[in-house]
């Protein structure tokens, strides 16, 4: 078969043919040569041969880079070319601050078969990086092999060993997550494994987006996770709740704010605290997530729901009555008011007065069924609806009778944790559904469609109330009003159960103020759900010994909200008129 049947496929297109002619050209060109006696002009020819096949090489190599160079999707975003195993996105709060990002740094190696003078080396490092124990350096000069000292090294540490001119000492890059902001929204955040797989907090519940964000396959490189949390109203909350702790001394506490129509966590906080930076570090309790992965007995604040409950279902009006003059036997408990008002109260006047046995009367009008029902359409049986995964499962009754009634209503015999209870009031102050939480920030003007639990006339009721709880001077939660920001409230004193003497313990209490604002408006108007939580805390000359809701959380939330409305764009008004005005309670009052 000739060369001019080798086209691919038995096709012969021109270039084809071209290039066909012109190799047989150059050798009849060869065969001349040969014939006549020139070898200089065979050598030449094939001389120049190999330099054109070589040029045609280099010329496609150099067309292909300035292809990939030009119109290639490779580093797109963050200058990277592909990201290594364990690469991260960057998490930012809602308004693009960065909260994480993964940084290089550098491992730090010696190979002692490449080090001149051990001993001097040895010395330098050690007045260099005094934080390696000496006997640590040792093993690693005066070895036999390469071997691995140090890790985390910056770019700057890196350069100044570098700058030393130390024979077998070299670096490795390596990839960091590094918190730029330390402990500030540590538990809503989390943190990292050394190989940059996600434990906690967001980095464990959206491992996946935060690992695609770095641009592993299946993902855009370079786009950040933006979380729902505003570090300026983080850091408010924190400060205010660190305030309370060194106060009050508790075992712990905790802090939430919410957005009560989209759900979104505006800010969560956990104290202790620690520094995700330095996660291996910290204690397990510093690293516990109070506000998810912990339940509490909430105590009065419950009451909130039982007289929701009781609207709802048209068993009670504002103006219904309920006799409190004596203790009240329901089930297997005898009630009593932790103040006690021996009166006859009206609906208001028992959520002001906290009056337990107002409540379980109440509860017990509204029924065993109906009752579990609400409680469950509140989401109060289940974990809070949100990603992190630290969401715990509530301590409920395992029947549900007139005990479990009189109990749950006031907030005893129900165990939940501070997210779900947040979760449970946005459907009391949003209008009557229950949209889920989230830690990722929703897109502008979206409010999501939640199960529909309550009326809008029993929401705009329930606003009415706990402003009243706040601004009445016989209302419970006076020490959290800030005026101009219409903030309604319901204090909460939970007694610890103890195993130790089978009953609750009256002087272990978890002591929390659940708030409201602003309280006024239209239903659909922006409005933010403030809770403040301290676990056993101890009160003090300022006030009176008492530790109850009222005394120890209901300031910190007013300063919270001080502080935060400015951030949220609400304006300071002149407060509405009270549903009442009655004298001033007596020390001791905010159960």
């Amino acid at each position: 078969m000739s060369l001019a049947n080798l086209g691919p496929n038995g096709f012969q297109p021109g270039a084809w043919r071209w290039l066909i002619e012109r190799v047989w050209r150059l050798e009849h060109a060869f065969e001349r040569s040969r014939a006549a006696a020139k070898p200089e002009d065979d050598t030449r020819i094939r001389i120049f041969v190999i330099m054109a096949v070589f040029g045609v090489c280099f010329l496609g190599l150099a067309i292909g880079a300035g292809h990939s160079a030009l119109f290639s999707d490779a580093g797109q975003g963050n200058g990277y070319l592909a990201s290594t195993e364990g690469a991260r996105g960057d998490l930012v709060d809602r308004d693009g601050r960065l909260l994480a990002v993964d940084l290089t740094h550098y491992a730090l190696y010696v190979d002692p078969r490449e080090v001149w003078d051990k001993a001097e080396t040895r010395r330098v490092l050690g007045r260099a990086l005094p934080e390696v124990p000496a006997k640590r350096l040792d093993k690693v000069v005066f070895g036999d092999k390469r071997t691995f000292l140090l890790d985390g090294l910056t770019p700057e540490q890196r350069d100044a060993i570098f700058d030393l001119g130390l024979p077998g000492v070299s670096f490795e890059a390596q990839g960091r997550r590094m918190y730029p902001l330390g402990a500030t929204a540590a538990h809503l955040v989390g943190f990292v494994d050394s190989g940059g797989k996600g434990l906690a907090g967001a980095e464990w519940a959206l491992d996946k987006p935060i690992r695609s964000a770095a641009g592993i396959p299946g993902g855009r490189a370079g786009t950040p996770t933006t979380l729902s949390i505003d570090v300026r109203i983080q850091a408010a909350l924190e400060d205010e709740l660190r305030k309370a702790a060194i106060e009050f001394q508790p075992r712990g506490a905790v802090g939430v704010v919410t957005n009560v129509h989209t759900g979104e966590i505006l800010g969560m906080a956990s104290y202790p605290d620690f520094d995700p930076n330095k996660a291996g570090t910290a204690t397990d309790d510093q690293k516990l997530n109070r506000a998810a992965a912990s339940v509490f007995e909430m105590g009065s604040t419950f009451k909130a729901f039982t007289v929701a409950i009781g609207l709802d279902t048209g068993v009670a009006t504002p103006n219904s009555t309920f006799d409190a003059r004596e203790p009240y036997k329901l089930g297997y408990r005898t009630i009593h008011d932790y103040h006690a008002a021996k009166a006859i109260l009206n609906l208001v006047q028992v959520f002001q007065h906290s009056s337990n046995i107002g409540t379980a009367k109440l509860a017990e009008a509204v029924g065993v069924k109906r009752l579990s029902q609400y409680f469950g359409a509140l989401g109060l049986t289940r974990p809070a609806e949100v990603e992190l995964r630290e969401s715990a499962r509530p301590l409920t009754p395992k029947v549900w009778n007139e005990d479990a009634v009189a109990s749950t209503s006031f907030g005893h015999g129900m165990n939940v944790s501070p997210l779900a209870l947040s979760e449970a009031m946005g459907a009391l102050l949003n209008g009557g559904t229950r949209p889920p939480l989230t830690i990722l920030k929703r897109p502008d003007g979206v409010r999501p469609e939640g199960p529909r639990v309550l009326t809008e006339e029993t929401s705009r009721e329930m606003l009415k109330i706990m402003r009243a709880n706040v601004a009445d001077p016989i209302g419970s939660g006076g020490k959290a009003d800030v005026p101009g920001y219409s903030v309604g409230g319901k204090t909460g004193t939970g007694e610890k159960y103890d195993p130790a003497i089978r009953g609750y313990n009256h002087q272990r209490q978890v002591s929390s103020f659940a708030a409201v604002f602003p309280t006024d408006g239209p239903i659909e108007a922006d409005r933010y759900f403030v809770l403040i939580l301290l676990d056993e805390p101890k009160g003090n000359a300022r006030t009176f010994g008492f530790s109850t809701g009222g005394w120890v959380a209901a300031p910190a939330a007013g300063h919270v909200i001080a502080r935060i409305a400015p951030f949220l764009g609400v304006q300071r008004k002149t407060d509405a008129v009270v549903l009442a005005s009655q004298p001033k309670a007596a020390p001791g009052a905010g159960l």
